[in-house]
């Protein structure tokens, strides 16, 4: 428990009432906080100075996790467990939310670094998904992951969760033209390959080529209607992943995972 604290707060305590409402975008984006939920999320966002605002425990959680409360400090509050599972999205909570700060970099920022593999999500609309492909970027070292356009929010209680921490790892750009984006990655060096199930380019064919090894940003569009066109046209080429089964296709996440280990291959190999 909090030093000088033996009461656990519970759902109508004011900071709970609060930190409830991060869980709708408008309060997320007005107050540049966001909830992370589980041992895992919140083990992550103790390792980012600053990361964490706040941390509501259960009892049992404290039994559980000893180290991350202590980590967190006089920064963690006790609550009941019908406050804790009104902070939770999920059906069977860990015991532990944290409250975060946003971790946004500018583009311009991540650019200034010379990163050598880029994710860019465009328009892409699942929380899961998204999440998913940011742990996935972060495993296959991408410097950044982009959410541009009309894509969700990586914020989202579910990409929080799909990300698996990785969001704490990587950093994250939220630009509103994905067209303007695509010019930034250009006028950096980077090489701007397009994922399109139905590209010009077959990305094994890339890979022999040594075509992969450059710096690269790939464009990832939503997995029911895919990149905008206007905006694929935009990249340096558009590729597919060869199906050699009888798949109909993959899915984003999987998709996104085979093109950029196949770049992040290519380049470790350079």
């Amino acid at each position: 428990m909090r030093p000088g604290v033996g009461v656990a707060f519970t759902p109508r305590t004011p900071r709970v009432v609060a930190a409830r409402r991060l869980q709708r975008r408008r309060d997320r984006d007005a107050s540049g906080r966001f909830l992370a939920e589980g041992p895992q999320a919140v083990r992550e966002a103790l390792a980012v100075a600053g990361g964490v605002v706040e941390l509501f425990y259960t009892a049992e959680a404290a039994d559980r996790h000893a180290e991350l409360v202590a980590a967190a400090g006089d920064r963690a509050s006790p609550v009941t467990d019908e406050a804790l599972a009104g902070l939770a999205e999920t059906v069977q909570p860990q015991g532990l939310v944290a409250v975060c700060r946003q971790l946004d970099v500018a583009l311009a920022d991540v650019l200034a670094c010379a990163p050598k593999l880029v994710t860019v999500c465009a328009d892409i609309r699942d929380p899961g998904n998204a999440g998913t492909v940011l742990r996935t970027a972060d495993a296959a070292g991408a410097g950044a992951v982009v959410f541009a356009g009309e894509a969700v929010d990586p914020y989202n209680g579910k990409a929080v969760r799909a990300s698996a921490g990785s969001l704490f790892h990587v950093d994250v750009v939220r630009e509103p033209d994905p067209a303007a984006t695509v010019a930034a990655l250009h006028r950096s060096g980077l090489r701007v390959l397009a994922a399109d199930a139905r590209g010009a380019d077959d990305l094994d064919d890339l890979a022999d080529a040594g075509d992969l090894a450059a710096p690269t940003a790939w464009l990832f569009g939503s997995e029911a209607h895919g990149l905008p066109a206007e905006l694929a046209e935009r990249a340096d080429a558009r590729v597919r992943v060869p199906i050699h089964g009888r798949a109909e296709s993959l899915n984003l996440a999987a998709a996104a995972a085979i093109c950029l280990y196949a770049s992040a291959r290519a380049q470790r190999g350079r």
